[in-house]
């Protein structure tokens, strides 16, 4: 058997599918850690970060949201200042803005208050606001009580990603889709690209994002879970100068998602949004995307329609702002009054990847799970981006222990 191992002519030790953000922070974590380590990253599209890293808010999240000692809890509030740090070093574009979240109506207040102590926990400095208070931070915003967020920034994560590859000294493939894997726990991971060509491969790292599940299954190995694409719709303000910084509602702690949300970008534009809507495909970034295939994988998905039968009302709500403009002006007012719906303009929308399981539970956790000579990211929702640094040391992490225990 070693006879058989030494002849075989291995393209990396490590080959990573996915150039998102997740992806090319492993890459980066692993040649830091072990210099010499041959990593390829396999991407399909001709650059990085072109789905979820690049269609997002561009928030660095502080970590308030997420339940203590949970992988998302840790994992942001290191990897925000980190993330600050890491633009710091390379000169990308950031700013530690700070954010308000809003509680607009009684039956919220409770929940504010338990995000208060759900950050005094995390170990996130918070300040509690009142009415005048709120308007001193933003005068256009209207609220019963708010809390400051002072760990909140803004950053530009597709250079980040970018800066994550250069700085990585891995081989990056762009244009590259993995289309069938050959895994032989004995002798490696053989993979097959659109354009016909082979890799070969110690280990293999799944890092695809929207196709995560569908490359597990091509390894061999039952991820357990499905993606079901929702998408993020968002409008620009054409009167941003309305908006000084990060405006965010009360979340609904039944739904992974935060609401709709007013986000001045660094580059001075004020993103509002996004709702959450079923895609009809896994890049459907509009109601005309339809992939029948993708979508007959959705519908098939038991998890899929006790998502719709447990969660019918509030997707409702969802999908009236997702086809009246006016619907999803009144959900801004409730934040900011002074808002009309011809300052809303159209702009570019995201689609979640969100892991769910076959009894319909939304996977909430970062979701990570190793097989024989693989490991799989399969569930990396908000705050991926922010905590990509500490995540792809994890995955890393993991990866060299696969390779080790296979050399």
């Amino acid at each position: 058997m070693e006879q058989v191992r030494a002849e075989i002519a291995y393209d990396c030790d490590v080959l990573v599918i996915g150039g998102g953000i997740v992806g090319l922070s492993t890459a980066y974590a692993i040649t830091r850690a072990a210099p010499g380590t041959r990593v390829t990253v396999l991407e399909k599209e001709q650059g990085p970060a072109r789905h979820q890293t690049g269609r997002n808010s561009g928030v660095i999240h502080s970590g308030i949201y997420y339940r203590p000692g949970s992988l998302k809890a840790r994992y942001a509030v290191r990897g925000a200042a980190e993330m600050v740090k890491f633009c710091a070093e390379y000169g990308i574009a950031h700013a530690v803005t700070g954010k308000l979240i809003v509680a607009t109506g009684r039956e919220e207040l409770p929940r504010l208050h338990a995000l208060v102590q759900r950050g005094r926990e995390n170990g996130i400095p918070v300040r509690e606001l009142g009415p005048a208070q709120i308007e001193e931070y933003e005068p256009e915003v209207r609220g019963l009580a708010a809390i400051h967020v002072g760990t909140t920034g803004i950053c530009d994560f597709t250079a980040v990603a970018r800066q994550l590859a250069d700085a990585s000294g891995a081989e990056i493939r762009y244009g590259s889709r993995a289309v069938r894997v050959d895994r032989r726990p004995e002798l490696g991971v053989a993979v097959r690209t659109g354009r016909g060509e082979v890799v070969r491969a110690r280990v293999l790292v799944n890092c695809a994002g929207l196709y995560c599940d569908e490359v597990a299954r091509l390894t061999g190995d039952e991820p357990g879970v499905r993606i079901v694409p929702f998408r993020g719709e968002y409008y620009e303000l054409a009167r941003p100068g309305l908006v000084r910084g990060l405006v965010y509602p009360v979340p609904d702690p039944a739904f992974p998602f935060l609401g709709v949300h007013l986000t001045r970008g660094i580059d001075g534009g004020v993103h509002i949004g996004p709702n959450a809507v079923p895609a009809l495909a896994r890049e459907g970034y509009g109601w005309g995307v339809v992939r029948p295939r993708e979508l007959a994988g959705t519908l098939g998905w038991p998890g899929s329609w006790r998502i719709a039968r447990r969660h019918w009302r509030y997707g409702s709500g969802e999908l009236r702002r997702s086809v009246s403009k006016r619907a999803f002006t009144r959900a801004v007012r409730r934040l900011m009054p002074g808002v009309r719906e011809e300052d809303l303009v159209p702009a570019a929308a995201g689609v979640r990847a969100q892991a769910v399981l076959r009894d319909g539970t939304l996977v909430d956790d970062f979701l990570i799970r190793e097989g024989a000579r693989t490991v799989h990211v399969l569930n990396a929702p908000s705050p991926a981006a922010t905590a990509s640094l500490p995540i792809g040391r994890e995955v890393a992490r993991r990866a060299l222990g696969v390779l080790a225990a296979v050399r």
